[in-house]
């Protein structure tokens, strides 16, 4: 094929249209801070970081007969649609109000960019994160959510705190990693036990009893 050809290909341009457009998500900033502490990270940073943990940890799932490609796919794209969405904050529950149809539409639109065929392969791999059915999609979800706390506990909790977030919180968004990890789901109680004795997450006794 020619060089005027490639220029001219239909199939070629959407997929660097849409290669160009999720740049983009090098801009959005996330509520967690980089373990040196110096700045915020950006989404992109998030997705590669979930998606290697997704790789070095698997031998401490339950399942470890898991699609471990298809996990990755996942996590690479799931947090796409931030770049029209935005980054909606784990505790913010105003911000989850409209957060589905926000993302929806967001994912209409930049999977449209590829060709018919990976717009729908990439949109039901999304779907499926979304969802939260599959193992595959309970175990990146629960990386998802594991990542930040790790930065949290490694950061003095920096986060937490300014945003005056409670154990109980915490906890109850951490649910994804009891569902596919006992040895994570250990290691996980472990971190916001000592969280709450350093002092760097606060405790709710009365909203865990509840």
């Amino acid at each position: 094929m020619s060089q005027s050809d490639l220029w001219n290909n239909a199939r070629l341009s959407g997929q660097i249209s849409f290669l160009l457009e999720i740049d983009k998500l090098k801009n959005v900033l996330r509520k967690t801070f980089l373990i040196d502490k110096s700045r915020l990270e950006n989404t992109a940073e998030h997705s590669w970081h979930v998606s290697l943990m997704a790789i070095v940890l698997l031998e401490h799932a339950n399942d470890r007969s898991l699609d471990l490609n298809r996990v990755i796919r996942m996590l690479l794209l799931h947090d796409l649609v931030e770049i029209d969405a935005g980054d909606t904050f784990a505790y913010d529950t105003q911000g989850y109000l409209d957060k589905e149809e926000r993302e929806n539409a967001a994912a209409r639109r930049l999977f449209g960019l590829l060709p018919e065929d990976q717009r729908g392969e990439w949109m039901d791999l999304w779907r499926e994160f979304e969802d939260g059915i599959t193992y595959e999609s309970k175990y990146a979800a629960a990386l998802d959510r594991l990542q930040p706390v790790i930065h949290n506990y490694y950061t003095g909790g920096v986060s937490w705190q300014k945003n005056g977030i409670v154990k109980s919180q915490v906890l109850k968004r951490l649910a994804p990693v009891k569902e596919v990890s006992d040895t994570l789901w250990i290691f996980t109680l472990g971190v916001l036990q000592r969280s709450v004795e350093q002092g760097i997450l606060l405790g709710d006794p009365a909203a865990e009893e509840g």
